[in-house]
């Protein structure tokens, strides 16, 4: 099998690292609200690559994480948390909200036939790892500290930003990214953010603060830098590395992770190790509504549910998906729905076929 690695940029044979068994770790969602449809693309892709590797006889491990902290709302580690931000909107705890999203992403996933990875680790499940691993570039001299936490000093790493061929020479900071004046680098990013007694979110037991009382953040831990809370880049070195190894096969995501998640994963776990993280890395593209790409940012947002209750199967969606090509943006429209809708009817009624021979067919 040939696949196309972003990080080479050039399509390669796949070669496991060993003989029938591979190893593949994808990003999940991040638990604040419903994944919608541009989200599940990413997971449909995961999941045709994996059936296709599973086609060849090959064992494979799978790992998907929850990101249930640490997933700011501002591209460079500034602004609130997304899960707590949406707890305080929505009235419930960070716990409860996550694990009603969690649940809602797993009922979205099997509706769709995708095949649940061997392991679904949560990120709060996983800080003391986590903290380990900052205490290993904290050792190697990769580390600083500014008012709101820990940061990776992109400088040190000679080979910063090669997934995404940055342009670090000319990068500036742009209208994307929140200026910080203690980052000694744009590109630095926060492997451990400090709790602020002044966020404005609810307390741990889930009610508002009273007038004059200072908010707490409900997720947050000790660690030998005080209490807070990890970034969100480091959950996924932490967890990849401990539940399949380092170096391991496959690493697929977004095309929207390339220039910073997981270009930064890449950095924190190689300069702590010494080692490369996976050997393919593989992304797919958006999905697009009206030539724009689809998220919540953008207000353009459909969920699975959405399209269930416009008549259309889930794995009409799937069908839609699978008609393109994974690098290329995917187009959605209702029309496009209508069409995927009448193939998959006509695909079942060609198989219903062969389930009811012609008399004599038998002789």
């Amino acid at each position: 099998m040939r696949i196309y690695n972003t990080l080479t940029r050039r399509k390669e044979e796949f070669k496991p690292l060993k003989d029938k068994e591979i190893k593949i770790y994808s990003c999940g969602p991040t638990v604040y609200d419903y994944a919608h449809i541009g989200n599940l693309r990413a997971f449909l892709f995961a999941d045709l690559l994996k059936r296709a590797l599973l086609a060849t006889g090959d064992r494979i491990t799978h790992i998907m994480n929850i990101t249930d902290v640490g997933h700011l709302t501002g591209d460079r580690d500034m602004g609130e948390d997304k899960v707590e931000q949406a707890s305080a909107r929505q009235k419930k705890t960070a716990w409860e909200l996550a694990s009603f999203y969690t649940d809602a992403f797993l009922a979205d996933i099997k509706e769709l036939n995708i095949l649940t990875p061997d392991r679904l680790p949560k990120a709060t499940a996983h800080i003391k790892e986590m903290i380990a691993l900052i205490e290993a570039l904290e050792k190697k001299g990769y580390t600083y500290r500014t008012h709101d936490g820990v940061y990776f000093d992109t400088s040190k790493l000679a080979d910063y930003g090669k997934l995404a061929r940055l342009d670090l020479a000319g990068l500036k900071e742009g209208a994307r990214v929140e200026a910080n004046p203690e980052k000694r680098n744009p590109t630095d990013f926060a492997l451990w953010k400090f709790s602020h007694p002044s966020s404005p979110f609810l307390s741990p037991g889930g009610r508002g603060k009273g007038e004059g009382e200072a908010a707490k953040r409900q997720m947050e831990w000790q660690s030998p830098w005080g209490v807070g809370f990890p970034g969100w880049h480091i959950e996924c070195s932490a967890m990849s590395v401990k539940y399949l190894g380092q170096p391991f096969d496959i690493h697929t995501g977004g095309i929207d992770h390339i220039p910073v998640h997981h270009t930064n994963e890449i950095a924190q776990t190689e300069a702590a190790t010494g080692k490369p993280l996976a050997n393919y890395w593989l992304h797919s593209e958006f999905v697009m509504v009206s030539e724009t790409r689809m998220g919540k940012s953008e207000g353009n947002l459909i969920t699975l549910d959405a399209v269930k209750k416009r008549g259309y199967s889930p794995l009409a969606y799937r069908y839609f998906v699978l008609q393109g090509h994974y690098r290329t943006k995917l187009n959605f429209s209702w029309e496009a729905m209508d069409s995927a809708q009448n193939s998959l009817d006509r695909l079942y009624a060609t198989i219903a076929e062969y389930d009811e021979p012609k008399i004599g067919c038998a002789e």
